[in-house]
């Protein structure tokens, strides 16, 4: 659940909490976890997906080539971004939807309301191509969506294509629910899986304004 830390108001976490009952895309490997006490410690083990959760799509995902997780640059995943609240869309958004509301910004973050409450919806909201393009044409190198992809159920791939074959950083399944438009600061950090085509990740906001001495204690 996405929401102020009590003792730093000015921070969202934007992260799933990653279970076995987190809603998967259909297709894709259920998270199951393995606990095991070993007499001094507790050790478990893990089957997921690379795209389980909230997690960050790498270019080797859809293009199939050696641009995988672990070669995205660090300098994208962390700075300023904004937020859009794109909940009155249904179904598919275009670039209409975005006209005038992401220039002069280097990373977005697609509010749609989605919210699964433990099960798949496929009829969530998802990025339309002519959005696709006006986001690449703008230069802007992260985006990100609260819906499970970047792209309606039914889609093509051509939105995939679109932003990785662009080299913009593609983050899935955020939790925005609480998070209101506007400017933050953001930190996405996916694991360092050589040679993978994807992670999960955790994803923090924290306010733009707040002066630099007070953001971390």
């Amino acid at each position: 659940m996405a929401g102020r830390n009590d003792s730093m108001k000015a921070f969202y976490d934007i992260t799933h909490e990653l279970s076995e009952e987190t809603p998967v895309y259909p297709g894709d490997i259920e998270p199951r976890f393995f606990p095991e006490d070993c007499g001094q410690y507790l050790l478990t083990g893990l089957r997921m997906s690379t795209h389980s959760g909230t997690h960050i799509d790498a270019p080797s995902h859809y293009l199939k080539n050696d641009e995988s997780i672990d070669r995205i640059p660090v300098a994208a995943l962390i700075g300023p971004c904004r937020v859009l609240d794109l909940s009155d869309v249904a179904g598919e958004i275009s670039g209409d939807d975005l006209k005038g509301r992401i220039d002069g910004v280097s990373r977005i973050l697609l509010k749609t309301g989605c919210n699964f409450c433990g099960r798949f919806d496929p009829g969530y909201t998802g990025l339309g191509i002519s959005a696709a393009r006006a986001i690449s044409a703008r230069g802007i190198i992260a985006v990100g969506i609260d819906s499970p992809s970047i792209e309606k159920f039914h889609g093509t791939g051509e939105v995939h294509l679109e932003l990785l074959g662009k080299g913009i950083v593609v983050m899935e399944f955020l939790d925005l629910e609480q998070v209101p438009e506007g400017d933050y600061q953001m930190v996405a950090l996916p694991l360092r899986l050589r040679g993978l085509d994807g992670s999960p990740a955790r994803v923090i906001l924290y306010d733009s304004g707040l002066p630099d001495n007070k953001i971390f204690h």
